[in-house]
C-alpha cells in the first residue's frame, strides 16, 4: 500500500489513531478514575448507539457466562424490568446522542443506579445539574476510534462489580500489541490478515458470526458502514442454517465471511464446516477469521482490532476518505432543525 496515497485519502489521519489503540487501552484501563461504589446490583443495562452501543454489545458477550443479567438498549426505551438493583450505564461519546440523552432522562427519575461516560456534552451537563455520577473520558479523532479509551475506561471504573478478572484484561491488552505487529501499515508482508481481507473484499459481504461473537461481527458491519461506506449483512450461522442460506441458491455477488471461534459449541463449528463445503461445491469465494486463542475478551478486542483495520485499508484501497459520515450529520441536523421548530 502506497503510504503517500494513505495520507492523502485519509486527510484526517483515522489511521494514526488505530496505530496506537494498544497504547491508549492500557493509559486509559491504568488511568486514576474514581471506581463506582454500589452494591447489590444484579442486573445492568448499557444504553448507547453506533460505536457506544457497540460497547454495549461488547459487556453482553463477555459477561454472558456470568450470573451478571445484562441488557442493551439502542434507542428511547428502558426494559420495565429496571428496578433498584439496576444498573444503567449510558454512553454517548460525543455526549450529545439524542437517543442515550433521552434514556439518561428517564433513568434519573428511576429507582435504580446511574452512572455516565461521555466525552462531555449535553451529558455531561445534565449530569452535573442532577447530581448523576458522570466520568469524562476523552475523544480520539472521533467516537468509532475511540473505542479502547471507552472500553478500557468502563472496565477500569466499573470493576467493583462486574465479574471480569484483571488478568483477562491484561491478556487482552497483551494481545493487541501483538496484533498490532501483524496488521499494522508498516506490515507490508502477505501475512498482514487484515491487508490481505480488504483486498479480497468487493461488493456486499455477508458476516456470519457464532453465539458469543455477535458484538464482533455488529462492530465490523458498523464499521465497514461508517469508514468503508459499504452495504453489510450479518447473520447468526445457527439460525442462518434455517432460512438465510436458502438465498445461495441464486447467483450473486455477495461475499461471505465466517468469524469463528476455536471454542465454538461443536454443533455450530459443524455448521461452519458443511457450510464452508457447500461453498466449494458451488464454487463460492469465502474467508475464515478465527478468533485464536484467550479469554473471551482478548478474542473479542483482537477481532475487532483486525476487523477494524480491515476496513481502513478498504477505504483507503478504493480511495475514499474514512472519516466523514455525511449521511449520519444529515439526518442529526434535519432532527436538530425538527427540535428547534417544536
Amino acid at each position: 500500500m502506497d503510504l503517500h496515497n494513505l495520507e492523502k485519502v485519509d486527510s484526517q489521519n483515522m489511521h494514526t489513531t488505530y496505530e496506537d489503540w494498544p497504547n491508549i487501552a492500557k493509559i486509559f484501563f491504568e488511568k486514576k478514575f474514581e471506581k463506582i461504589k454500589i452494591s447489590n446490583i444484579n442486573h445492568i443495562v448499557f444504553v448507547g448507539m453506533g460505536g457506544s452501543g457497540a460497547l454495549g454489545d461488547i459487556f453482553l458477550s463477555i459477561l454472558s457466562k456470568t450470573n451478571m443479567h445484562i441488557r442493551v438498549v439502542k434507542g428511547y426505551n428502558l426494559p420495565k424490568t429496571v428496578n433498584e438493583n439496576t444498573l444503567v450505564v449510558t454512553i454517548s461519546i460525543s455526549g450529545n446522542t439524542n437517543e442515550t440523552n433521552t434514556v439518561l432522562e428517564t433513568a434519573s427519575k428511576l429507582n435504580c443506579k446511574l452512572i455516565a461516560f461521555s466525552s462531555g456534552g449535553k451529558m455531561e451537563k445534565f449530569c452535573k445539574d442532577n447530581n448523576i455520577e458522570f466520568r469524562k473520558i476523552e475523544k480520539f479523532h472521533s467516537p468509532r476510534a475511540s473505542f479502547p479509551s471507552f472500553l478500557f475506561s468502563i472496565l477500569n471504573v466499573l470493576s467493583p462489580i462486574i465479574p471480569i478478572p484483571e488478568k483477562d484484561i491484561e491478556d487482552a491488552l497483551d494481545k493487541m500489541q501483538e496484533v498490532k505487529k501483524l496488521i499494522s501499515i508498516k506490515n507490508k508482508s502477505e501475512n498482514n490478515v487484515a491487508m490481505s481481507l480488504a483486498k479480497w473484499l468487493s461488493d456486499v459481504p455477508l458476516i456470519y458470526y457464532p453465539w458469543g461473537l455477535e458484538c464482533v461481527a455488529i462492530r465490523f458491519k458498523s464499521s465497514l458502514q461508517e469508514n468503508s461506506k459499504t452495504h453489510v449483512i450479518i447473520e447468526d450461522i445457527v439460525e442462518s442454517c434455517h432460512n438465510g442460506v436458502v438465498a445461495w441458491e441464486k447467483k450473486s455477488t455477495i461475499k461471505p465471511i465466517m468469524i469463528r471461534g476455536n471454542d465454538d459449541h461443536f454443533r455450530t463449528a459443524e455448521k461452519y464446516k458443511i457450510l464452508s463445503e457447500y461453498f466449494d461445491e458451488k464454487n463460492i469465494e469465502y474467508k475464515e477469521i478465527f478468533s485464536g486463542n484467550g479469554n473471551i475478551l482478548t478474542k473479542i478486542i483482537s477481532l475487532i482490532y483486525i476487523l477494524d483495520y480491515v476496513t481502513i485499508y478498504k477505504s483507503i484501497l478504493e480511495g475514499i476518505d474514512p472519516t466523514p459520515v455525511k449521511t449520519i450529520e444529515y439526518i442529526k441536523n434535519k432532527i436538530d432543525s425538527q427540535d428547534k421548530i417544536d
